[in-house]
């Protein structure tokens, strides 16, 4: 249910400069364009990782978000580039990028538009849960298309494994930047979210899920463990933190008092 298609880039399009790691509008082999993000940028495959478990743990909450790839980049794929930082952006990301299906004709959420509230508090829920500090009203990293509210962008979560020690404490720590969220002020049935995420989460959906996680984008200079302990590290990090799922609800609601 969980698993990604994989694509393979056939034209570069154009950068889309307003995201920090410098993501790209691409058209691939299935003839649909997506929005590419590079293992050479940034923050690099740790992006990519909280992208992949951030959007597939949307999902299963029900929320929509755009269709997630896995995106082949061949090696000679850059080399006509004439930009020189594109063009080593793509010579570092050759291999398993990830995309995200374009949403033509999306626009941005407007803050000032009301939204039913069980949605709010699921977004502020997910957001909480994988500790994304990035859907705020500066840069709201919502889109409307079709009438429907859509989440994008998930890379800016799971900020505990950038300096990845004490994961344990870091899954049941309280999400300050809560207080930041663009839905914050509409979530007024945080509990109820929670109680709904805590029936559709579980073991068997976090171990799916953390199963995704490329082989190659588990090799980290920065980390001593295999890939295998580094996917069960983000499996427990899951569980325990939806095992303690009202310190950061409870934070969420102290922030909107």
């Amino acid at each position: 249910m969980l698993d990604l298609r994989t694509v393979t880039v056939m034209r570069y399009i154009l950068p889309l400069r307003e995201g920090g790691s410098l993501p790209a509008l691409a058209e691939a082999d299935d003839d649909f364009k997506y929005v590419l993000k590079f293992r050479g940028a940034g923050h690099g495959v740790k992006m990519l990782i909280s992208e992949l478990l951030g959007g597939r743990i949307t999902e299963v909450l029900g929320l929509q978000i755009p269709e997630l790839v896995f995106v082949n980049l061949d090696v000679d794929f850059g080399r006509t580039e004439a930009d020189e930082e594109i063009q080593d952006l793509l010579k570092f990301s050759e291999g398993l990028n990830l995309g995200l299906h374009y949403l033509s004709g999306s626009i941005a959420y407007d803050p000032s538009i009301t939204i039913d509230p069980l949605l709010a508090s699921k977004i502020v829920w997910l957001d909480a849960f994988i500790t994304n500090i990035d859907r705020t009203f500066k840069n709201t990293n919502l889109l409307m298309w079709h009438k429907d509210l859509w989440v994008i962008d998930n890379g800016a979560s799971f900020y505990f494994h950038h300096s990845w020690q004490n994961f344990d404490t870091a899954a049941k720590t309280p999400f300050k930047y809560v207080k930041d969220h663009v839905l914050l002020p509409q979530a007024k049935m945080l509990d109820e979210a929670d109680q709904f995420a805590k029936k559709v989460l579980n073991d068997t959906i976090f171990r799916e899920i953390v199963n995704l996680i490329p082989e190659d984008w588990l090799h980290w200079n920065d980390a001593d463990e295999t890939p295998e302990e580094i996917r069960e590290i983000y499996f427990q990090f899951l569980k325990t933190r939806l095992e303690n799922s009202q310190i950061f609800v409870n934070e969420a609601q102290n922030a909107r008092g």
